[in-house]
């Protein structure tokens, strides 16, 4: 019987096991997490949970009954330490588990402050793992003084939920402008403001020189400009890198991520990876993205493919944020755009539209769930619209998809 290996219980993990089960797989498999908790969402840990509007309960993607009612081994609380592609074998503990075919859905780690600068004080968090929203959660209370160091998405979503109880924040960002490396200009306006709106004190160009700590907990910070900050704690937001030491270590390719071909499989053919942690052909180049939709749908391919489908994955890509009472939804990739086109909806909601030349890469809707579901079709057919009409408030955009 064929034994499936899954190492990493996220939601690229979760989703692999029970594609490969609805596919029809009746051998042997077993998933195998760090955590000693069974695999749950990352997106509401910092926001619906931390703020005790989400029970723990409503985290977990599926009942710890659906893997055993699958017939799913689960291995939590488990790190592998080793992966022998010769044996094929996998060691956790002492233990050493022979597989057939092994998927790695490994995810990312975030990027963590040096100790150098004070990075190690007790009282500085990441943002990543329910023990790390655990761990903060004591510190997020009514007058306290927050550092935010980082202005993309983790580092506003965090500043958004910081507020919302209470705490003075605090947010530097060393480039000229928040959510630079991710969002044009009209995005970084619209979030500047409506954070500041909500009484953060944002400051762009500035960056962390050190923190500087009481009794080993972190109690004020120095920024690079030599303005000196107390603060009660601080949140790292300064983005993530995908978890590739134990496929290093097993010697397969490495990438900007572990290099898998258009099916997800790595350089060992008994190998596959999929999630945060893969990078995959796309275009005339590569590419590697971070996003629930992305691990759901290239893990159930690379499920459908370990079982001899030999289906290319094709991303659709589309994330959101959520941050006071906007929600974000972004469709497509906006990488390479030389144009942005703003279309003003209601009541407040607006979507920014790239283009390169005529055609239409991607778009970010603030409040504006209609711009985002028909720009996604939009993109997905290959459709470009004139992007005169896209600005015209009043014109039909449904029309578009039949254009």
């Amino acid at each position: 019987m064929s034994h499936f290996v899954v190492i990493g219980a996220g939601q690229a993990g979760a989703s692999l096991v029970a594609k490969l089960r609805k596919n029809g797989f009746d051998g042997e498999i077993t998933l195998i997490g760090e955590e000693p908790i069974a695999p749950y969402q990352r997106p509401p840990l910092s926001k619906g949970y931390l703020l005790g509007e989400m029970a723990l309960e409503r985290l977990f993607l599926r009942p710890e009954s659906f893997y055993a009612d699958q017939n799913i081994t689960l291995r939590l609380g488990a790190p592998v330490t080793a992966i022998d592609p010769a044996a094929k074998t996998v060691t956790v503990g002492d233990a050493t588990i022979s597989y057939d075919q092994l998927a790695l859905t490994t995810g990312s780690e975030p990027r963590r402050l040096p100790a150098a600068i004070g990075g190690d004080l007790e009282g500085v968090f990441v943002v990543r793992t329910l023990a790390d929203v655990d761990a903060m959660a004591t510190s997020v209370r009514d007058g306290a003084r927050a550092l935010i160091v980082g202005g993309g998405y983790i580092g506003l979503e965090a500043a958004a939920v910081a507020r919302k109880c209470g705490v003075d924040v605090t947010l530097v960002e060393m480039s000229d402008r928040i959510l630079q490396r991710v969002a044009c200009p009209e995005t970084s306006d619209f979030f500047r403001d409506l954070h500041r709106a909500h009484g953060v004190d944002i400051r762009e160009g500035v960056g962390l020189d050190r923190l500087t700590g009481t009794g080993g907990r972190v109690s004020g910070a120095v920024l690079t400009d030599g303005t000196a900050l107390q603060v009660d704690f601080v949140v790292v937001g300064v983005g993530i890198v995908p978890s590739t030491t134990l496929a290093e270590k097993a010697g397969l390719a490495i990438e900007n991520g572990i290099k898998v071909d258009e099916h997800g499989r790595s350089s060992d053919p008994a190998i596959w990876a999929a999630g945060d942690c893969a990078c995959f052909p796309y275009k005339s180049g590569r590419l590697r993205l971070e996003s629930v939709p992305n691990a759901i749908d290239q893990a159930e391919c690379v499920a459908d493919n370990m079982m001899g489908a030999d289906q290319p994955y094709v991303p659709r890509p589309w994330f959101w944020s959520d941050q006071y009472d906007v929600k974000l939804q972004i469709a497509g990739l906006n990488t390479g755009y030389d144009r942005v086109v703003t279309r003003k909806g209601d009541k407040g909601a607006v979507s920014f539209w790239y283009f390169a030349g005529d055609r239409l890469l991607a778009v970010d809707a603030m409040n504006d769930p209609r711009a985002y579901m028909i720009g996604k079709r939009l993109i997905e057919a290959g459709k470009s619209p004139d992007a005169e009409i896209i600005a015209a408030s009043g014109s039909d955009l449904k029309a578009l998809l039949n254009a």
